[in-house]
């Protein structure tokens, strides 16, 4: 990469990092911390903790068509603003309902797409896949930060301190974008066609990887319901102190997945390592079953986590080569869409189902939507754009 990539994608991941770590925070701590809020139930707190994702689900694709036509870093700095005022409102609350209210606002600041497709525009073809593979990393080093300091910032001061460090997060990425990333040269400044969107939905290979990561944020979300409480009833961890297991797990996973990713890049085997992720979420969604205990419960989910980050570096990284050029934007917009709508689903789900049934039923329910997601990525393989690296 020549300098103006380097400093385009060091602008971006850290931005990437930076609002995703104001996100994930809330994963491990908000089942706990918030039956403290009034009017809470695990219903609603499952709603709560997925309800970023449906305003995320709703504007992804109209503010990526919409960063087709005004521009990239506009649409950045309006997503970033509304984002840090619901970081705020749902610090200032102690509602359940005034909590659903902010993350539902903090989801409207809905910027994934727009800041793919300004990687994109920053990065010649050839870079592109490694520049989209480290975006996608960057969610996974979110990943591994927040669910350590999510614990340790609940202990210190709740919720709402979560909430004020990501308001504060946001104003951090909206100086990164306006001192560091470049404007790029020829930003596409019109919105697709119909001829074009159409050719990007008819694409097998590009539904394959937008389900992909829907199921993907689905898991994840209904994971973190019941998750939190296992912790502190199998492996008696308090809450401020599961840090301790997230920390080196997260960090075991995401220090094998940097050269799987790379081998399945370089060997052009990418669809392979994307099948043997999914029976790695398949192993790891057993540690939610009541009959595994102790280290066991600890062995899977480490395998969960790798197989998360390896499957977030790489889906992203395939959609911009399968995309056509001049609708990336709304190709990002439409994967950041079922991306959230898949946390938006899990949330809800997994609330709704730990209330019925514990972490047992959410354990059914998740490898029952793997075998779903499983049979899904078997019917769409017929697809014109192949899915390994071009």
């Amino acid at each position: 990469m020549n300098a103006t990539e380097r400093r385009a994608l060091a602008g971006l991941a850290s931005l990437y990092v930076f609002r995703m770590l104001g996100l994930f925070m809330v994963l491990p701590v908000l089942s706990l911390y918030g039956a403290d809020y009034r009017g809470s139930t695990p219903a609603l707190l499952g709603l709560a903790l997925g309800a970023y994702g449906l305003s995320q689900a709703l504007l992804q694709i109209p503010l990526g068509m919409l960063s087709d036509r005004w521009g990239r870093k506009p649409v950045i700095f309006l997503g970033l603003s509304v984002f840090a005022i619901g970081s705020v409102v749902a610090a200032l609350t102690d509602s359940v309902y005034g909590l659903i209210a902010g993350r539902i606002l903090q989801g409207a600041g809905a910027i994934a797409a727009a800041t793919m497709a300004l990687a994109a525009d920053l990065t010649r073809d050839e870079n592109r896949g490694k520049a989209m593979a480290v975006i996608g990393a960057s969610i996974g080093v979110a990943f591994v930060l927040a669910v350590v300091l999510g614990p340790l910032v609940a202990g210190l001061g709740g919720l709402s301190a979560i909430f004020w460090l990501t308001a504060l997060l946001a104003l951090v990425g909206i100086l990164l974008v306006w001192r560091l990333v470049p404007n790029p040269q020829h930003s596409v400044r019109r919105g697709p066609g119909q001829g074009d969107f159409s050719r990007l939905l008819g694409q097998g290979d590009v539904w394959r990887l937008v389900s992909g990561v829907f199921f993907l944020h689905l898991l994840l979300t209904m994971m973190f319901v019941p998750l939190p409480h296992l912790l502190v009833g199998q492996l008696h961890m308090a809450s401020d102190q599961h840090w301790k297991l997230y920390g080196p797990l997260m960090l075991g996973a995401f220090v094998l997945m940097v050269p799987l990713m790379r081998a399945a890049e370089k060997r052009r085997q990418v669809p392979a390592a994307m099948r043997l992720a999914l029976l790695g979420l398949v192993f790891g969604g057993v540690a939610l079953m009541p009959q595994v205990h102790g280290r066991w419960i600890v062995v899977c989910l480490g395998v969960f986590f790798l197989a998360f980050n390896l499957l977030e570096a790489l889906l992203p990284a395939q959609l911009t080569r399968v995309a056509p050029a001049e609708c990336r934007g709304a190709a990002t917009g439409l994967y950041a869409t079922l991306q959230f709508l898949g946390a938006f689903a899990g949330g809800s789900l997994g609330g709704v189902m730990y209330g019925l049934g514990g972490a047992g039923a959410v354990a059914t329910l998740a490898l029952g939507i793997l075998v779903v997601w499983s049979i899904a990525w078997w019917q769409m393989r017929g697809a014109r754009v192949p899915l390994a690296s071009r």
